[in-house]
Parts: C-alpha cells; sequence; structure tokens
C-alpha cells in the first residue's frame, strides 16, 4: 500500500468514526432511547441523562486521539487575515458558550438534576420554556458557537477540514430535529418564537421581549 493510499483510508476510517459517533450522539437522546432506557433502568432511569454524557466523552476521546495522530497536509496556509478570521470565529463561539450556560439549566443539561431527583424517587418536571437573554437574538446559542469554534480552531489541512465539514452538518442537522421535537411539544408558542428570532446567526439585532 503506497503512503497516498494509506492516506486516503485513513481519512476514510476517520469520517467513518466522526459520523457513526455523531449518529449514536444523536439516536442515543432522542424519546425512543429515553423510552428503551426507562423499560431497562426502571426506577434508576434518572440516571440516564448522565450516563449519556459520560458515553459521549469516553466515546469521543478515541475519534480524537485518531484523528491527532494522522499527518495532516496544509490546504490553505494560515496568513495574518485567516488567523484574524479564526480569533474571531473562537471569541464568538467563546460568547455564545458563555451567554447559552447563564440562560440553560446547566444541572439538567448535564443530567444531575436528573440524577438527584431519582435517588429521591421522584420524577424531573419539563424546563419551562423562555426566550431571555441570548436565546432573544439566537434560538441555539451552542450550535452556533459550536460551528464557530470548530472553524476557529486548528490549521487548514485536510484533516481537520473533514471533520470540521462533518461536525457542521452534525450541528445543522441537529438543530433542525431539535426544532421539530420543540415544535411538537410547544406548538404555536415555539412556531412563534421561531419566526421571530433566526436559529443559528444572530442577525437581528432587535431584541425579542419576554412577553412576545
Amino acid at each position: 500500500m503506497t503512503i497516498e493510499e494509506k492516506t486516503v483510508w485513513e481519512i476514510v476510517i476517520l469520517a467513518c468514526l466522526w459520523i457513526v459517533w455523531c449518529t449514536l450522539h444523536s439516536l442515543l437522546i432522542s424519546k425512543q432511547a429515553h423510552k428503551i432506557a426507562e423499560r431497562f433502568l426502571g426506577k434508576n432511569s434518572g440516571t440516564y441523562r448522565v450516563l449519556y454524557v459520560l458515553f459521549s466523552i469516553i466515546t469521543l476521546m478515541p475519534v480524537l486521539l485518531f484523528q491527532f495522530s494522522l499527518q495532516q497536509k496544509i490546504v490553505l496556509e494560515s496568513g495574518i487575515f485567516i488567523h484574524l478570521a479564526q480569533c474571531i470565529l473562537l471569541l464568538y463561539g467563546m460568547v455564545m458558550f458563555y451567554l447559552g450556560a447563564r440562560v440553560y439549566n446547566m444541572s439538567f443539561f448535564l443530567g444531575i438534576t436528573q440524577w438527584h431527583n431519582a435517588r429521591k424517587n421522584t420524577k424531573s418536571a419539563p424546563l419551562p420554556f423562555h426566550t431571555d437573554g441570548v436565546l432573544a437574538y439566537v434560538r441555539h446559542p451552542w450550535y452556533s458557537g459550536g460551528i464557530a469554534f470548530i472553524w476557529g480552531f486548528g490549521t487548514i489541512s485536510d484533516i481537520y477540514l473533514l471533520t470540521r465539514i462533518i461536525l457542521t452538518a452534525y450541528f445543522i442537522i441537529g438543530s433542525v430535529l431539535e426544532e421539530r421535537r420543540l415544535v411538537g411539544e410547544l406548538g404555536d408558542q415555539y412556531s412563534s418564537y421561531r419566526r421571530k428570532v433566526p436559529m443559528l446567526l444572530p442577525w437581528k439585532l432587535k431584541r425579542l421581549s419576554q412577553g412576545n
């Protein structure tokens, strides 16, 4: 096998690893997965979110280790303008993650709330729908910040470019699937919010009031 053939196969394997991880990450957070978890875990079903987060992190590690082990081929040299653009993207991504953490219930997101409630043998209530903070400007700040972060981090190489394309598609598809779920759960309330606030790019500067 030549060096070129080996490189192609490594890229194919990396692409498959990312696609499998993204697919598992989406499937395991679905309603169907929650129902199966409730059936198998029984009274301990409240621990599913914590287990899901741990599983996502643990399974991500070998994908990243394999990616970092590959030799990279630079496809675009990083000049001052690219460095500046990447710095802006990283700053934007960090702002989105920070502002998102201020409006999201982090304890519920990580599954800690559900875990504590499971220990008390009580069921976790669904989170209330709200549109304050950064959610008045963009519907999915973490997806938006995630896309910015992956394009702002690292060199412009064949390996990183592949990862960026796959993860960007994953974030966009994840946003669309999340939208469908929220419309199904909240109905006209979310549909009205969706018409007023952009999904990923906060291009509307007019702030959405809590009462709208």
